[in-house]
């Protein structure tokens, strides 16, 4: 089998994931002259640095500037049309403070086993963390959870296409090694690429052997990068797999998820693949999910939504087992839902997964063990105490990990605040998602309706987030839309070009 991964470092000369301080991560770089750093930006993108060890050295413990333009501009490095708060011309696109999490500490196995870090953005006047930094986000709605001595554990789920990359011509002749494998997309028509496997084949043990050095790649490079791949298997759909990640607290699960998009697309680079985890690439298909999994535990790790003893009497019988806690989390899931949906629908595309009749949950809905809500309880009799949880359908694969996050904990929490009640009664067995909406409200159905929601005045993203996080992603989101306004698509010239 062909292997891209480095060899591994010798362990008993460097740190693993512990209570990790400078000096003894100085002890681990003993032998390296170059770090790599990366922090998030809203649209959950890796945006970093390769620096010296010397310039990281004298940096890690206070940060250094990170050009603010990363808040700036979209994913494709264009400046936001209505510029907005963090960074902006009448600032100068000032820096802003990086700083370091040492903790985040780990190698590339595909990269020469440069030592990886990741960072937080912090406001260089006030030294306090910008509103629309992911990390930071998530880690202030778990500190709600911790001041009441609580933590909360979680789990993510990504489906993704692959497809293989086209060659660029014009490097054959180079003799660079990758020059057969790298991928190139402009100035090609992405809807001809071809699909990695072919056919609905979810769960094949046929399909990974043909690709088996790329399958094999990812499952170990994810394991060396610190972000474990628990299940990894193909899913329903020409060339497309999924990964469940291991499951663990909830502000390390968010960096691990990130993480894990990021080996997925450089060893798919490797090996000439280019995976998609757009929510919709393909017309007439199934979507990519990225559903994720929370629960709120105590101090010593005790899963606080397991009621203990069946309730004799509880509102609905599928909250026989949910204690008073997951209850209220639950109520405060389902009534600030729909105020959230451009956290965990962030693009024009991911509405064309959130359709009626196609598997995805289109209203606010949840049931036990139900894979047609959009929160789906899952508890005894099926699942075992430690396991109860919920796990919010809704989610595509093109969702920033950090942001869902803390948009599930933040609404959680505001539930178990308030006491909240769970108003709306389970889907039952045997019910879709679909269209009436007669138990739940219909989700808006574009991301200019659910911007619209998110940005009202009295919206439950103003009350959990605050207004500058909301001003800041929802100017993100209105620039997408007027892109998105702009742009002729393939279908309108198909469709009028010679009728009209």
């Amino acid at each position: 089998m062909q292997n891209i991964l480095s060899p591994k470092p010798d362990e008993s000369e460097d740190v693993q994931s512990q209570d990790l301080t400078l000096e003894n991560i100085e002890t681990a770089l003993a032998n390296d002259t170059k770090v790599k750093l990366a922090g998030l930006d809203v649209d959950g993108i890796l945006r970093g640095k390769l620096v010296s060890k010397k310039k990281f050295l004298s940096v890690a413990k206070d940060g250094f500037g990170f050009c603010s333009v990363v808040f700036g501009w979209d994913m494709h490095d264009m400046t936001y049309f209505r510029e907005l708060k963090i960074s902006n011309a009448e600032n100068g696109y000032r820096d802003l403070i990086a700083k370091i999490d040492l903790q985040s500490y780990r190698r590339i196995p595909w990269e020469y086993n440069v030592p990886f870090f990741l960072v937080s953005f912090y406001d260089p006047d006030t030294q306090e963390p910008i509103c629309a930094c992911p990390r930071s986000l998530l880690r202030n709605a778990v500190g709600k959870l911790q001041k009441a001595g609580y933590g909360a554990m979680a789990g993510a789920e990504f489906e993704f296409y692959t497809f293989r990359a086209p060659k660029d011509p014009s490097l054959q002749t180079t003799g660079l090694t990758s020059a057969t494998t790298m991928p190139y997309l402009q100035n090609n028509d992405t809807q001809s690429l071809p699909h990695l496997t072919q056919g609905m084949f979810g769960y094949s043990l046929i399909d990974p052997v043909h690709n088996q050095d790329w399958f094999y790649n990812v499952f170990e490079a994810c394991e060396r990068f610190r972000c474990d791949i628990e299940g990894w298997h193909t899913e329903s759909g020409p060339g497309v797999f999924e990964a469940a990640l291991q499951f663990g607290e909830i502000t390390e699960m968010a960096d691990r998820a990130s993480l894990y998009k990021y080996v997925v697309k450089a060893i798919g680079s490797k090996h000439g693949i280019t995976p998609c985890f757009m929510a919709k690439p393909r017309q007439g298909l199934p979507g990519n999910s990225g559903h994720m999994h929370c629960s709120i535990v105590d101090k010593s790790g005790k899963n606080l939504f397991y009621r203990g003893e069946k309730d004799p009497n509880p509102p609905f019988k599928d909250v026989e087992y949910l204690s008073d806690m997951g209850r209220q989390f639950l109520a405060g899931l389902l009534d600030g839902l729909p105020d959230i949906m451009p956290i965990i629908a962030p693009t024009v595309n991911s509405y064309k997964r959130l359709v009626e009749n196609f598997w995805a949950p289109v209203t606010v809905s949840w049931g036990l063990e139900h894979r047609a809500a959009s929160i789906r309880l899952i508890a005894p009799p099926t699942a075992s105490a430690k396991a109860v949880r919920f796990e919010i359908r809704t989610c595509g694969a093109d969702a920033n990990p950090s942001l869902v996050l803390a948009a599930i904990v933040a609404l959680g929490w505001r539930g178990i605040e308030k006491k909240l009640e769970i108003k709306l009664p389970p889907l039952g067995k045997g019910e879709e998602v679909g269209g009436s909406g007669d138990k739940g409200e219909r989700l808006p159905k574009s991301l200019r309706e659910s911007t619209a929601k998110f940005m009202a005045k009295d919206s439950v993203a103003r009350e959990v987030f605050g207004d500058d996080f909301v001003e800041h992603y929802g100017g993100t989101r209105e620039h997408e839309l007027r892109l998105w306004d702009e742009a002729v698509t393939d279908w309108e010239i198909k469709r009028y070009i010679e009728a009209v």
